[in-house]
């Protein structure tokens, strides 16, 4: 049975130079980073080159750059030492983050009775900037906007640098979620001024279990895990150096590649919009996923016009022949409630209809698409 892998949004294939990469480290680099002799002192080495690269590659300063566990850590941390150490007492953010943000800001809540804002959205998706300045403009209370830049359901592209701007014309911290970006669009940090952003080297054919967040300097963030000193203190914990290798391979392929590789995937992504539209007429694209200019090139969020009976062995039925998608996130797994960010912009008819994304990369073919095509028709012919 063929296999088509349509879940990048979800994780990545892993590059098979990254796969070297830490098979070398785990065989030959072995020594504890925190270490004085020379085995520790070889890893602490490559662990700071890969701190300098990152920087390089976003227009950084190393010190800025934090390893963490992933992109949920890294919102966590942020968020939380925001309102302990920032004095952040009110969080603006949207109704469709990721779960890593809208869970804790959830929490924040409780614990420190912080004000929430959510900012309203468009038919699309998209925050409606007059109503995010009227929430920065409302009182003087210590604000953080937290607002992702690529939506990881429907792929919407929120213009940062223009968020960031606002946030700073009225003193407010700007933190972006910004791992279904990193790794696939260009970053200047000098240029968009936001203060906190993070990463995930799984969404870019890296390792799972690794990211890292930028941290402006000045912000006075402290540390939310104690023990030893490494990350300078900012995070304790013996490095996973191996997984750290492997993303500065991912980081800097993804870079280097970034143009020829972001002309094939959005070509796949036209072909699929293109070939679909035929195929199953009546086909409608959630958000602005089916907006080359205005959402990102990796995925597409698709409503089908079948029925709510057909609807519920669809994903079933894709997995039986051998075709890998979502409904959502793959953070929401087991989750009978669906899609949050749908529900935020679709009504109550709407929502019956089955809605899924798929997702692309380099790995992916036209052949792979046209196969999943061809399911879709047949089943939907059925």
């Amino acid at each position: 049975m063929r296999k088509v892998y349509l879940d990048n949004a979800a994780t990545t294939q892993v590059r098979a130079s990254v796969i070297k990469k830490m098979q070398d480290a785990l065989a030959e680099c072995y020594g504890n980073p925190s270490s004085t002799h020379s085995f520790g002192r070889t890893a602490k080495t490559a662990i700071e080159r890969t701190r300098k690269t990152i920087a390089k590659y976003i227009n950084a300063h190393p010190s800025e750059i934090i390893f963490t566990s992933g992109g949920t850590e890294a919102d966590n941390m942020i968020l939380r030492c925001a309102v302990r150490d920032a004095k952040v007492t009110t969080i603006i953010t949207t109704k469709i983050e990721h779960h890593a943000v809208l869970h804790t800001v959830e929490e924040l809540e409780k614990e420190y009775g912080i004000a929430v804002a959510y900012v309203d959205l468009d038919e699309f998706g998209n925050p409606k900037f007059s109503h995010l300045e009227s929430l920065l403009q409302a009182d003087d209370s210590k604000k953080l906007v937290s607002l992702m830049h690529v939506n990881n359901e429907i792929g919407n592209i929120t213009p940062i640098g223009e968020i960031a701007s606002l946030c700073k014309k009225y003193n407010a911290l700007f933190h972006s979620d910004t791992v279904q970006s990193l790794g696939h669009l260009p970053f200047d940090v000098q240029a968009i001024s936001a203060d906190f952003l993070t990463a995930a080297a799984h969404k870019f054919h890296g390792p799972k279990g690794i990211g890292f967040a930028f941290v402006r300097r000045n912000s006075g963030l402290k540390p939310m895990i104690f023990g030893g000193s490494q990350e300078r203190g900012f995070r304790a914990g013996t490095e996973a150096f191996h997984n750290i290798v492997g993303l500065e391979e991912a980081f800097v392929c993804a870079y280097d590649h970034l143009e020829e590789e972001k002309a094939y995937v959005t070509g796949l992504k036209t072909y699929f919009i293109d070939s679909l539209k035929k195929a199953i007429p009546g086909v409608i694209f959630n958000g602005h996923s089916g907006d080359l200019e205005k959402s990102t090139y990796t995925l597409v969020n698709v409503r089908l016009p079948f029925d709510a009976q057909k609807s519920l062995m669809l994903l079933f039925q894709l997995d039986i022949k051998g075709i890998a998608c979502s409904k959502g996130s793959a953070c929401q797994s087991g989750s009978d409630l669906g899609s949050h960010v749908l529900t935020e912009i679709l009504n109550s008819e709407e929502m019956k209809k089955p809605s899924i994304r798929f997702s692309f990369s380099k790995f992916t073919t036209e052949e792979d698409l046209d196969y999943v095509i061809q399911e879709l028709k047949t089943f939907s012919e059925n």
